[in-house]
């Protein structure tokens, strides 16, 4: 698995925690997919993305959208 793929991987598990979490908890969590939704678009734009340093500094080999 490479950066790119692990950030992906890391989005789509925080959206469906939110959703069930939202779903069965409170509506509140919808926030945390807004969240992740414009962080998602400001990456796409900046090649700016938090989520990926941490999983750098991890150890996860780069790809090619997080350099």
């Amino acid at each position: 698995m490479n950066l790119d793929r692990a950030v992906l991987a890391f989005a789509g598990a925080m959206v469906l925690a939110s959703a069930a979490l939202a779903h069965f908890v409170s509506p509140g969590w919808w926030w945390l997919t807004v969240f992740v939704g414009l962080n998602l678009m400001q990456a796409s734009v900046t090649g700016f993305c938090p989520a990926a340093i941490v999983f750098r500094r991890l150890g996860i080999p780069g790809g090619c959208a997080f350099k």
